[in-house]
């Protein structure tokens, strides 16, 4: 956080040199290689580029700094694995998801990509893009689940407490009650 966001974008951006490098140097094959530009395509580094604008104005940022150097995935594997790496570092921020806010944020996720132009290379189908949309769903509800509270589990939970509170506030009634007979 101390460091200049120019220099954080640099730094983030070279891990994908980085990782090319060590993919050549043990002999992972070029197609799996092609993931690591790929799935981050020519991406905006928001974090980093929104950062910027307010610590130096928009005049002063060029947001080609901010870019991943690319290229946009080339085929349907590294479009998914761009839009799940997407998908699960910003779904780490959410606080209680129920699953429609769950939905509709990974539904804007993959949104964005697509309105960036990310996914422009690839053959991906709009119903290839509805069966990975599901397919994260699927998983993300699992990876949530015990923070979850579907609508139905909220009422009867409010349920639940207020019966117990009316319990308790009987308990306590009748032992003011009882307490004072003694008295």
């Amino acid at each position: 956080n101390q460091l200049a966001p120019n220099m954080s974008a640099l730094i983030l951006a070279s891990h994908v040199k980085n990782g090319i490098e060590l993919a050549k140097k043990y002999g992972i094959p070029k197609r799996i290689r092609d993931f690591i530009p790929e799935h981050h395509g020519t991406s905006l580094m928001k974090y980093f580029y929104d950062k910027a604008i307010k610590m130096y104005g928009e005049n002063e940022v060029n947001e080609s700094d901010f870019r991943y150097p690319g290229p946009k995935p080339q085929s349907k594997e590294t479009a998914i694995v761009m839009l799940a790496d997407a998908v699960e570092a910003a779904t780490r921020t959410l606080e209680n998801p129920t699953p429609g806010k769950l939905r509709a944020f990974v539904e804007k996720l993959v949104q964005d990509k697509i309105n960036e132009g990310q996914l422009d290379e690839t053959d991906l189908t709009l119903k290839d893009i509805k069966k990975i949309i599901d397919a994260f769903m699927t998983v993300l509800q699992g990876v949530f689940q015990h923070r979850i509270e579907y609508p139905e589990q909220e009422k009867e939970k409010k349920q639940r407490l207020a019966k117990t509170a009316k319990v308790e506030k009987e308990k306590n009634s009748g032992k003011e009650k009882n307490g004072n007979k003694t008295s």
